[in-house]
């Protein structure tokens, strides 16, 4: 007769593991945010204002890039890896575009013909992301469909490390300056006094911040409002009877790519706008930190997204001067709020409604 006490014993012990680390991860917050709020105040009220909407702009880049996650996630179950660099290519098209506006140039030959080119450039960003991702389902993906997991996840980091090379390739090494109209240029913009002091509002990351909300609201309504939507909910509910009503899988699944690109080209030319630095690997970091931002907010959960790259974006400008560590290291602390989610809340912010089938 075997004695399973060890078993049972060892189980009983780990119960307890987990919120232990939970409490130990707080008081350890607790004891870095006293620390800095009971030592002489190094920020004023401006400095913590900057820190806020740099992180509220870049929340929105995070968001819009989240948003691809867990749309493809949310029909094929898959991680796209190289989703940061179909942003990327989107962010190559919208430079092109705009040096070929200015060596022509018209980019700056009158307010009108800068807003054209701005959309023009967006235009084109969003239609090569688009084009980018629909050609990684066709030939990446779609052969994958029926295989285990792991392999679509596999053939997704080799897309992505094939887009980088063939953007080093083509484009070079070097680091490319965005070419900003007039009347958006960068670290230029709006004033405004607080605690005696001038804050600045940029005419960029107003245009980032509004242009991400327009873009989720848009793709909200398109997935709960619409025909295609509710074809793409259905597909992700169970494609075997969405095909059974008619429903065509490969063309919704098409499309969910295609949202997706259009999404990451979008974000693509807000961060050429934006940040100013264009290169082949600018969209990996990003990435990543989007999947971090999905995976926040609950990954395959739309509103999640959306809340998990704000929420992201604002613990990454904010926190490291609240827990009083150099700024150098807000990747780490991104990936490090990625970690604690996985292990306390893995479902998480919002979380996803998960059926029988997909468990």
């Amino acid at each position: 007769m075997t004695d399973d006490r060890s078993p049972r014993r060892m189980l009983s012990v780990a119960r307890y593991i987990r919120p232990a680390i939970g409490v130990v991860v707080v008081v350890f917050l607790a004891w870095r945010i006293w620390g800095v709020l009971s030592a002489e105040q190094a920020y004023g009220l401006d400095t913590w204002l900057r820190f806020a909407i740099s992180g509220i702009v870049l929340g929105g880049v995070y968001a819009l890039i989240a948003l691809g996650y867990t749309l493809v996630y949310g029909i094929l179950f898959m991680i796209n890896f190289a989703h940061g660099d179909v942003m990327m290519l989107g962010a190559f098209a919208g430079y092109f575009t705009l040096e070929a506006l200015n060596g022509a140039g018209f980019l700056n030959s009158s307010p009108l013909a800068s807003i054209v080119s701005v959309v023009v450039a967006f235009i084109v960003g969003m239609l090569v992301a688009m084009l980018v991702a629909i050609t990684l389902e066709r030939i990446a993906y779609r052969p994958l469909r029926s295989a285990p997991r792991l392999v679509p996840l596999i053939s997704a980091i080799g897309a992505s490390l094939f887009l980088q090379n063939a953007a080093q390739l083509v484009f070079g090494t070097a680091r490319r300056a965005y070419t900003n109209p007039q009347i958006i240029e960068r670290n230029a913009g709006w004033n405004v006094m607080v605690g005696g002091k001038e804050v600045l509002i940029t005419y960029t990351g107003v245009l980032t911040f509004v242009l991400s909300v327009l873009l989720m609201v848009g793709l909200y309504i398109l997935v709960q409002r619409t025909k295609m939507g509710k074809a793409i909910r259905a597909v992700a509910e169970d494609k075997q009877t969405s095909a059974l009503m008619g429903i065509d899988v490969d063309r919704v699944i098409a499309s969910t790519f295609a949202i997706s690109g259009v999404l990451a080209g979008a974000a693509g030319v807000m961060w050429g706008l934006h940040m100013g630095v264009l290169y082949h690997y600018v969209g990996f970091i990003p990435g990543i930190k989007a999947f971090t931002a999905a995976v926040l907010g609950g990954i395959g959960n739309i509103p999640g997204a959306m809340l998990g790259g704000l929420a992201l974006g604002l613990m990454e400008a904010v926190a490291p001067a609240i827990l009083g560590i150099p700024f150098q290291l807000k990747d780490v602390l991104a990936f490090s709020i990625l970690i604690l989610v996985l292990v306390f809340r893995p479902t998480g912010i919002l979380g996803e409604v998960l059926s029988e089938k997909k468990m």
